[in-house]
């Protein structure tokens, strides 16, 4: 097996034990494709395990984060970054330590595009750190929100682009990813509280947040609309389809979709 066959095959089985929601809907990409979005979303997980790490301390997330943000910017210098990790390997994931790996197996036409949004996506992560995720506003919701998430609906947009010149809102981009990381919250109310996080604005109930999910979801459907690339589509309307069951399974009082719900999901999908 030559060198890129093994990466590839590496990043696949790291994306498959990072991503319950991006991996069915990755493996269904036409190859070039595939291996594009495989990369961009293994090199913002890179640094989302970082910023979500419960052992780290905040003054180091900071470091970290703002240093990979750095070296983003220019010629990845995969040495100075594995230094940078250094005193903290034993902590950290491997697709977190394996950020060059990802950023080397992503096609070199887009690949500045990738390492651009996920240098944005690290140092809005890193400021959220140091405010210790106190989100007092819907407009602190919105930032928030748009660093983790609503950025991947942007790099995706940017892949679609150059892939085939589909083009599409970005504002709408924007609201898919939120749209996504907001089920994602509300998911996870209980068991952020218990370790001390709240993502809520002061003042909001379940039911605000609710809509502010659903507001969200429903851009997210205006988004699909421009897409006109089968493929594209497909992949698009999976994540969007589980989040809208997910949300559909928490109103009703139950934690998350089973295995065999989300099973479901995916083949209505990819019959239709």
């Amino acid at each position: 097996m030559n060198q890129g066959a093994k990466l590839q095959k590496e990043a696949m089985q790291v994306l498959k034990d990072t991503s319950r929601t991006f991996y069915i809907p990755i493996t269904l990409l036409k190859p070039t494709l595939k291996k594009t979005v495989a990369s961009a979303y293994l090199c913002m997980r890179a640094i989302d395990e970082i910023e979500d790490h419960e052992e780290l301390k905040s003054e180091t997330k900071q470091e970290l984060l703002r240093s990979t943000s750095d070296l983003l910017k220019t010629d990845f210098d995969n040495e100075a970054y594995r230094k940078l990790l250094k005193p903290y390997e034993a902590f950290l994931p491997e697709v977190t330590l394996r950020l060059g790996d990802w950023i080397a197996f992503c096609p070199i036409e887009i690949v500045e595009k990738i390492k651009e949004s996920t240098s944005v996506m690290a140092s809005g992560m890193a400021d959220w750190v140091e405010k210790d995720w106190h989100i007092q506003n819907k407009q602190d919701l919105d930032d928030y929100t748009y660093y983790v998430a609503g950025l991947v609906g942007v790099m995706l947009s940017d892949i679609w682009e150059w892939h085939d010149g589909t083009s599409t809102n970005r504002d709408l981009a924007i609201a898919y990813g939120r749209g996504l990381q907001a089920v994602n919250i509300l998911r996870n109310q209980q068991e952020d509280s218990e370790r001390g996080v709240k993502f809520v604005p002061d003042g909001w109930t379940r039911g605000d947040l609710f809509a502010y999910t659903e507001k969200n979801l429903a851009l997210a459907d205006e988004y699909m609309k421009a897409i006109h690339t089968k493929n594209i589509l497909l992949f698009c309307k999976i994540p969007l389809a589980l989040a809208k069951r997910t949300l559909k399974a928490l109103k009703s009082g139950k934690e998350k979709m089973s295995r065999n719900e989300v099973e479901e999901v995916v083949e209505q999908i990819t019959n239709e």
